[in-house]
């Protein structure tokens, strides 16, 4: 905004006014504050210091503001009379402002109404390291009960059957659900292979360590067997799962919820859920077990060449003491989560994927949500497995 004088600055442009200037002349009691030139924003910086000057005087009681010399104002100019003008207020001086144009009146009401009014910014508050924490918690605690009820929708409009098309038809498409096996089932076998190998020998040659000791490394056999078979086989099998197929569940549903391509299937009549969550989710459950087999032949197959390269137990004493240790309740108490860890991953995934919005930093935020609550919540899981298993003594 900016208000210009035309009578007093004889039709002269900001170009040829005059920079502002302040004088101050004191009279007993009574100052006179008289002010010049062109009070614009691209000016008043030259008169700053000075008018911060003149509101800290002493030695007078009364003040009179004299504007009967300013050629141009505009909004930054006003402020600085009205900064003026209340500091000497509060410091218990009278103020009159003479001069003054009948054209400034609503430019001095509208700075005067902005410097009254109550800051919009609240004070920071600096709460304790308890309520922060509880604080924390809270937070916790609504967003999972909220990711608990996407993940029932997802899992109720998947289990409602397979339905593409609005209409409630049908859809299931066998090519889909195939390409899905491909992509996270046989694409997944070396990385499983190498890692329960790896984990197998491991946990023979620890185990061998110790009970040698005790006279007793034929005993490793059953060690390996019943916790390979009943736990380390089917969840280190979802964990490398969690962290590959369903990292690109995520980042795949994330990608087409960035380019609204879900909204465009939404609006050409068919299921989000049925054509993109529902293939990965059916392949997930048919390649979890699956893998877990793999994964389970794996770890006793690292097992038994540790354990005949470290403590001398051939492969025939391997195999003939694993058959005495295991029996089919071992066997089958590990692959009776693999279904269960195969939804939540896919679940899960497809709950975060559809959270993403519309940045490449919510699809990287988004993914790694994915991960971590998928991972968690197949331990808990295996955790709950475990107890239920031992409360019925299978």
């Amino acid at each position: 905004m900016c208000v210009m004088l035309t009578d007093r600055a004889n039709n002269s442009s900001a170009s040829t006014a005059a920079h502002p200037h302040v004088e101050f002349d004191k009279d007993g009691d009574r100052a006179t504050i008289r002010l010049s030139g062109a009070w614009t924003t691209r000016n008043v910086r030259r008169v700053d210091d000075r008018m911060r000057e003149i509101s800290h005087a002493n030695g007078f009681s009364s003040a009179v503001i004299d504007l009967s010399g300013v050629q141009m104002l505009d909004t930054a100019g006003t402020w600085l009379v009205e900064r003026l003008r209340t500091a000497l207020l509060q410091a218990g001086k009278e103020v009159k402002i003479e001069g003054q144009s009948a054209s400034w009146g609503a430019l001095f009401d509208a700075v005067s109404e902005a410097a009254a009014a109550p800051s919009d910014v609240a004070p920071v508050e600096h709460p304790s390291m308890l309520i922060r924490f509880l604080e924390t918690i809270g937070k916790t605690v609504y967003a999972f009960g909220g990711d608990f009820m996407k993940s029932m929708h997802i899992l109720g409009a998947t289990v409602r059957g397979a339905q593409m098309k609005g209409s409630g038809r049908s859809g299931i498409r066998p090519a889909a659900i195939v390409h899905q096996i491909d992509s996270m089932g046989i694409g997944a076998v070396p990385v499983v292979v190498l890692m329960s190998t790896i984990i197998g020998a491991i946990i023979a040659q620890q185990g061998a360590f110790q009970l040698r000791y005790f006279g007793a490394e034929i005993f490793v056999v059953d060690l390996v067997g019943i916790l390979v078979l009943r736990e380390i086989g089917v969840l280190l099998t979802a964990i490398m799962i969690a962290g590959r197929s369903g990292s690109a569940i995520t980042a795949e549903i994330g990608s087409m919820k960035m380019r609204e391509e879900t909204d465009a299937l939404t609006v050409i009549g068919l299921n989000p859920v049925g054509v993109l969550v529902f293939p990965r989710l059916v392949a997930l459950v048919i390649s979890l077990p699956l893998l877990t087999i793999i994964a389970d032949f794996a770890a006793l197959a690292g097992a038994m060449v540790i354990t005949w390269a470290y403590s001398g137990i051939t492969p025939d004493a391997f195999i003939q003491r694993l058959r005495d240790a295991i029996d089919l309740s071992s066997y089958l108490a590990g692959l009776i989560k693999a279904p269960f860890m195969a939804m939540i991953i896919g679940i899960m995934a497809s709950v975060e994927g559809m959270k993403v919005g519309g940045s490449a930093e919510s699809l990287g935020q988004r993914v790694t949500a994915s991960v971590v609550k998928s991972i968690f919540v197949v331990i808990v899981v295996d955790g709950i497995f475990a107890v239920f298993y031992a409360s019925i003594n299978f």
